[in-house]
């Protein structure tokens, strides 16, 4: 394919699955299908018992309701692709298709990882200073923080897909995953990407990266007070009401961390590991988030309990 110089934009792009397993699709579907009725089911039913749920509304909830309405709208933004690819074996997706659905995933991690550092200065304020706790983080300061998590994942991604609508592209229309993915539309192009690739960098590592950080500084701060704390009994139970969130921050951080390293300095990593960490970071976090506050939160479990205890009756 040469092109001449002249501005070339495919009509669609051509999704993959998981390369060398693609006669093995609609079985693999299966744990797909377990994953994402997982993720939707556990994050709806943790909406309507907090929701349903006087006790649970105060902050540490609130954040909870919004990082699982976040891992609704990640299992929802891949969901038609990947099910329709192993199920139907549509693997084609419209050019602007594919970026608002790049656009949605980004932006939905983004606010993720903004909303596990809210979860932390909220453990923070509630173990350092727990008696300032309700005034420092009122309903209305709640909302200002989601509002503004919000606009800063919309407002740094904004640039990304007229970044990538500039560039010319190759007859090479296939993508990695059965998602649309930045690094991997961008490295179809055969124009210089040099601008995408500074300015991806830059905002990973302004926003989920100084998250991160934040988090671990949090943490730190947290283990100083409770280091302080008189009696074993009341160091554990402090360091209990953490133990939930340590886990999504892992288990969100871990695979996404992973995958950016692979899309940046993994040249030569076999596709196969390429697609299972960018399936295990889009899917397990959204899966695993209810169950592991279901299981860890005594009032979420409490509540779950009467819930159910109330519908048999």
């Amino acid at each position: 394919w040469e092109f001449n110089g002249s501005f070339y934009q495919p009509s669609a792009f051509l999704m993959m699955g998981i390369p060398g397993l693609e006669a093995l699709h609609p079985w693999i579907s299966i744990p797909f299908c377990a994953l994402y009725l997982t993720a939707l089911l556990g994050n709806c039913v943790i909406l309507f018992i907090i929701r349903r749920t006087q006790s649970l509304h105060e902050p540490m909830y609130y954040f909870l309701s919004m990082l699982a309405v976040t891992d609704l709208g990640l299992a929802l933004c891949t969901l038609p692709t990947t099910l329709g690819l192993f199920w139907f074996n549509v693997r084609r997706i419209g050019f602007d298709a594919c970026l608002a659905q790049m656009y949605f995933i980004h932006i939905l991690s983004f606010i993720e990882s903004s909303v596990l550092l809210a979860m932390a200065f909220d453990r923070f304020v509630a173990i350092s200073h727990p008696l300032r706790h309700p005034a420092i983080l009122t309903k209305s300061t709640v909302l200002k923080i989601g509002l503004a998590i919000v606009l800063r994942g919309m407002v740094s991604l904004l640039p990304i897909p007229f970044l990538l609508k500039r560039l010319t592209y190759c007859g090479k229309t296939e993508l990695s995953h059965s998602f649309c993915f930045h690094p991997d539309i961008m490295n179809l192009a055969c124009a210089d990407i040099k601008v995408n690739v500074f300015y991806g960098m830059i905002i990973l590592l302004s926003t989920v990266g100084m998250d991160f950080i934040f988090i671990v500084l949090s943490y730190i701060l947290i283990i100083r007070t409770v280091v302080s704390l008189t009696t074993k009994e009341e160091c554990l139970k402090a360091l209990n009401t953490c133990v939930s969130h340590i886990c999504a921050v892992l288990v969100f951080f871990i695979p996404m961390i992973g995958l950016s390293m692979i899309h940046r300095f993994g040249k030569n990593v076999p596709p196969l590991v390429n697609t299972l960490v960018a399936y295990t970071y889009l899917l397990i976090p959204p899966a695993l988030n209810p169950i592991i506050y279901s299981i860890k939160s005594t009032h979420i479990r409490e509540a779950l309990l009467r819930a159910l205890r109330r519908k048999r009756g």
